[in-house]
């Protein structure tokens, strides 16, 4: 992806370049047309370009070097988003998932738990996935019914996720949100856990779904599945707002990757209306199409600079709810938008699957609703201006 003219960031330090000229010949090499194609036609996770990416240690920014990781922060996590996801976003989540998992992890963790899987991580041995959403609760977290049991040791939990993305990849280990005190107040009374999805009693079940097909999206169920106390990730009954306190993290660098993949988008419809001909000339040059393909890019743009605001303001330190949550809300609805419009450019082209307009088309359509749907944004905003959302 080209480096953008202007960043709220600053300009791109050299170690910058060299990470990201790095990385972008890897995925050239790797995310092939004939690649990206093949995974999402059999729903197959990108184990290839995971294994390029462990052993590039992608997964080692951002993380204390006590662990194994190397200097960086969300100045450079977003620049990885933005290049991973301009190749594919579903193959972006391969990334994002566990990396926001693992910051999770960093942030809630003892010290053993850290020493213990943040090094696994790094080095491939495990992945991390989050597992929160119940069938019944969706984005009502407070309905939140399965459930953690006290017993000798440790722990028996009984219930059903949905909508887990690459829970059922081979050694995940899931962090997954219970309710451990059934008389607790809605949104309290509820811990995180560290499940491995092979330990017995856990069933994954993947989906068939629209898009993002090759990241994965499964169901899974626990069957009395016994935990260890030493797997309680942060305080007891205080998992929800310790899994808050780390929300603002994700959802920046979720909004970071619609700003690469609509910048694709936007790159893939404006050389099909520099090449494709009509009437004697080039279809970008007809005004209906040239001032479409400048609505998009100026779109792409100003998502990506509320994206580098909201980036600002965590690198600094500073709460940033109101601009993450702008930054998701816009990010997501323009990738979905210029998606939609790239079809409309490509015409019948664009509805060939042999096209990857169509993937973007498909895998768009899911971020407006995942990692907090576009009406939580703005019941978000619109509390940080002083209005009691209902």
């Amino acid at each position: 992806m080209n480096e953008p003219t202007v960043s709220l960031l600053g300009p791109l330090s050299d170690d910058q370049r060299m990470m990201l000229d790095s990385l972008h010949r890897l995925m050239a090499d790797l995310a092939t047309p004939t690649y990206l194609r093949e995974i999402d036609d059999q729903a197959r996770y990108p184990h290839e370009i995971y294994d390029a990416w462990v052993e590039l240690g992608l997964f080692r920014i951002g993380f204390p070097d006590a662990y194994g990781g190397i200097d960086g922060g969300y100045a450079d996590l977003v620049l990885i988003a933005q290049e991973l996801a301009y190749w594919s976003y579903d193959v972006y989540c391969a990334y994002s998932v566990p990396l926001y998992t693992a910051l999770t992890l960093l942030k809630m963790g003892n010290e053993a738990q850290k020493s213990h899987y943040l090094p696994a991580l790094m080095s491939g041995r495990i992945k991390l996935s989050t597992s929160i959403s119940d069938p019944s609760a969706g984005s009502d977290v407070s309905a939140l019914k399965t459930t953690a049991i006290r017993v000798a040791g440790g722990w028996r939990i009984r219930g059903q996720k949905l909508w887990n993305t690459a829970a059922g990849i081979p050694n995940n280990v899931l962090q997954v949100l219970v309710r451990t005190d059934p008389n607790a107040p809605p949104r309290k009374g509820m811990s995180m856990f560290l499940v491995p999805n092979d330990s017995p009693g856990v069933t994954c079940r993947k989906l068939d779904m629209l898009g993002r097909r090759s990241s994965g999206t499964f169901e899974v169920f626990f069957d009395d599945v016994f935990v260890p106390d030493e797997q309680l990730l942060g305080s007891l009954n205080h998992g929800w707002s310790g899994l808050l306190a780390c929300l603002q993290g994700e959802r920046l660098l979720t909004s970071a990757g619609y700003v690469g993949s609509a910048q694709k988008v936007v790159d893939l419809a404006l050389s099909y209306a520099k090449e494709r001909e009509q009437f004697g000339r080039p279809i970008g040059e007809f005004q209906a199409m040239g001032h479409m393909l400048a609505d998009m890019q100026t779109e792409v743009d100003a998502a990506r600079l509320l994206m580098e605001r909201a980036a600002a303001m965590l690198i600094t330190g500073r709460d940033a709810l109101r601009e993450v949550s702008m930054a998701k809300l816009y990010g997501s609805e323009t990738y979905a938008k210029v998606a939609n419009q790239g079809m409309q450019i490509l015409g019948a082209y664009g509805y060939s699957m042999e096209i990857e307009m169509q993937r973007h088309f498909r895998d768009a359509r899911s971020t407006t609703v995942g990692a907090g749907s576009s009406q939580m944004q703005r019941n978000a905003i619109a509390s940080t201006m002083g209005l009691k959302m209902r």
